[in-house]
């Protein structure tokens, strides 16, 4: 069997990213004939089922989840290979995963500039939990992410970039604390496992002897604050987040112990990784 045209995997990709045949063609400008014929060309060429034709779209087969991952890893050598070779400018695609609060407090001004200067790149944001975004920078998912620490794997490369201080938060119903271990019993809003703020929480409530009532995940900032306000119980945030959001008078607000309250977050990327819009990012992030 001959090497796959690098063509195909784009249009493979993109049927398998957008989950219909339909939503492909618009992101690639074809018509769905033309998408249709190369998939099942595809498909004829591997001898291999890629897809699962269902009523609500297309899901990937065993073997298309395969395809896929190196898929996604030939398409983005050929990109750094182009990069590397024509010393362009930044353009393209460029798939950035982040915590939700780096997303809402960090990014939006970096991110801003980074598109004034390079108009042609495609950023495309994806929030996750710190976990979630290893796993998604391993795959081949993200081509860079921010995670806070601690990270450590051979695959992948680190630059600190923020520095976040962690605020304990509690309602206003709940009486002003004189010693910590008064939240002992109390229950706890957090984001789900995977999630690096809600460890360092775990490991100081542990640290502490404290033990919470009950935990409850949510998914967001805003309805973490907002399970706090109507009196659920407390979380730990990062200030930038109350930085941004009207809280001022809504919470009594604690700060952790240094060792749990000073947390950086990595810019992290795979060590096999080059390109000019990394590169470019990196110029507007703090050194």
């Amino acid at each position: 069997m001959h090497g796959l045209d690098l063509r195909a995997l784009e249009i493979f990709r993109a049927v398998a990213v957008e989950g219909s045949v339909s939503k492909a063609a618009i992101k690639l400008n074809r018509v769905q004939s033309n998408i249709s014929t190369r998939i099942k060309q595809l498909e004829q060429r591997l001898q291999k089922t890629l897809f699962l034709r269902q009523n609500r779209g297309l899901t990937l087969t065993p073997d298309g989840r395969l395809l896929l991952s190196y898929a996604e890893r030939l398409l983005q050598l050929s990109m750094e290979a182009s990069e590397a070779l024509n010393n362009a400018k930044p353009s393209g695609v460029f798939r950035i995963g982040t915590m939700e609060s780096t997303a809402a407090a960090r990014l939006p001004e970096i991110l801003s500039r980074y598109h004034k200067l390079y108009p042609d790149v495609q950023i495309e944001l994806e929030t996750d939990t710190a976990g979630g975004l290893t796993t998604r920078l391993l795959n081949y998912d993200v081509e860079i992410a921010f995670i806070a620490e601690p990270l450590s794997f051979e695959r992948i490369e680190t630059r600190p970039v923020f520095e976040e201080r962690l605020i304990l938060v509690a309602p206003k119903s709940f009486p002003p604390l004189t010693h910590i271990d008064e939240i002992s019993g109390k229950s706890v809003v957090a984001f789900e496992t995977g999630c690096a703020y809600r460890r360092y929480l775990e490991d100081w409530l542990l640290e502490m002897g404290i033990v919470p009532g009950a935990i409850m995940a949510v998914g967001s900032y805003i309805a973490i604050l907002a399970c706090v306000s109507a009196g659920t119980g407390y979380a730990v945030v990062p200030q930038s987040i109350l930085d941004i959001i009207a809280t001022k008078g809504q919470f009594h607000c604690y700060p952790l112990p240094i060792k749990q309250s000073q947390i950086k977050t990595l810019l992290a990327w795979r060590s096999n990784y080059s390109s000019v819009k990394l590169d470019a990012l990196r110029e507007l992030l703090p050194a």
